[in-house]
């Protein structure tokens, strides 16, 4: 890992760029004779992107770095990155309103906790007009959400 001051000091040289958070470095790539670039986040290790990187003028060396270059890099491993979020949010997150034959308006929100030995999940039921809790509990991470399941653990 760099020095943490070093993160505080913008450089812009042709093959390596620091500012505002990232690191930009090119670097030749090892599979064939072409060059990639990396977009690694100040005080990470392991860079966040890494994707192939345009060749210069004569073939053999990449282009330089510049300020615009540096900025659509940082685009876009932003946006690769919140897309990452949103999608673990989505598989980690599930929510359900359905109306009931009895007239309440259910909604139900699943979060699971993902663990490599003990990944568990938590099913929230509520009224969806007044806020009312109707059932929380412990279940399997694998639960398929549907009007039917939680109308199975209304019911207990």
């Amino acid at each position: 890992m760099e020095n943490e001051d070093d993160d505080n000091c913008d450089v812009m040289e042709a093959r390596r760029w620091r500012r505002g958070g990232w690191t930009a470095q090119v670097l030749k790539n090892e599979d064939d004779d072409g060059w990639a670039v990396s977009m690694t986040p100040h005080g990470h290790e392991e860079p966040a992107l890494v994707g192939p990187w345009t060749m210069g003028r004569d073939k053999k060396n990449p282009k330089p770095l510049d300020a615009a270059a540096f900025g659509v890099l940082v685009k876009t491993v932003t946006d690769v990155i919140r897309r990452s979020e949103h999608a673990a949010h989505a598989r980690l997150h599930r929510a359900l309103t359905y109306l009931r034959d009895d007239g309440v308006r259910v909604r139900a929100e699943l979060d699971i906790t993902p663990d490599e030995h003990d990944a568990f999940a938590v099913l929230r039921c509520v009224d969806d007009l007044t806020g009312e809790e109707l059932w929380t509990g412990r279940v399997s991470p694998s639960l398929r959400l549907s009007a039917e399941t939680v109308d199975g653990f209304l019911a207990r």
